[in-house]
């Protein structure tokens, strides 16, 4: 079940919401008050883990920013095999592109987490956009830097070896504002699906770099000791 709360209504979550845009580099250079006005469009909707937000084939009618939680991008195939894009964190936006072309969805997301959304709909947003040409600027460049990381993944999955993929894939996943040694938040099926490989080869070269002391896991949880040595890798 989804909770829906109007984020210019939802009281100290007003201001957790405004953060969650102002910090954001698409709102680079816009002010204070015309944050306040696209908050006013927001919605803040709580999914809890596993849940779907929307399904590959939806119509794009909306643009997230996750607040607290995670979100993962993915698509499945009918044989049951499925590739991960990437995972959304906190003060990140999802789902831009089918918001400004009108079509459809081209991607599945699910709440890796528990997780609150800030959501704005298309009808809000392209005239707010209209109105703001840094706004659309710093989009552009948002829709740009998105498109080179795909182009990236595509030539690693096609040129790397397995081990410079895992580990390029691995020390993207580590968390920007935590402590050294914290544990990713993706599984080894999600790193599988990231890297085009099988989850029992990405276990494989897991352990070898747990006996290395270079990453710990504990309880299917993986924490990087030593990041210059996965780095010599890619």
């Amino acid at each position: 079940m989804v909770r829906t709360t109007p984020a210019s209504k939802a009281g100290s979550a007003s201001g957790a919401a405004r953060s969650a845009l102002r910090n954001h580099p698409i709102l680079q250079g816009i002010d204070d008050a015309a944050i306040d006005q696209l908050l006013k469009y927001a919605k803040v909707l709580a999914y809890k883990r596993g849940a779907t937000i929307f399904s590959r084939g939806d119509l794009g009618d909306r643009l997230y920013a996750v607040r607290k939680g995670s979100v993962r991008i993915s698509i499945s195939g009918p044989d049951g095999r499925g590739a991960t894009f990437n995972l959304i964190h906190s003060n990140e936006f999802f789902g831009e592109i089918a918001l400004l072309d009108g079509q459809m969805r081209t991607a599945n997301a699910i709440a890796h987490t528990d997780c609150e959304l800030l959501a704005i709909e298309r009808r809000d947003f392209l005239p707010f956009l209209e109105r703001h040409p840094k706004l659309a600027s710093n989009l552009i460049q948002l829709l740009c830097a998105r498109l080179r990381r795909t182009s990236e993944q595509v030539e690693h999955v096609m040129l790397s070896d397995l081990p410079g993929r895992l580990a390029k894939t691995i020390t993207a996943l580590i968390p920007k504002d935590g402590e050294p040694g914290d544990a990713i938040t993706a599984t080894q099926r999600e790193i599988s699906e990231m890297v085009g490989a099988t989850r029992e080869s990405v276990n494989k070269e897991l352990r070898r770099w747990s006996k290395e002391g270079w990453i710990k896991i504990d309880q299917g949880k993986i924490a990087v000791i030593d990041q210059d040595a996965l780095t010599t890798l890619i």
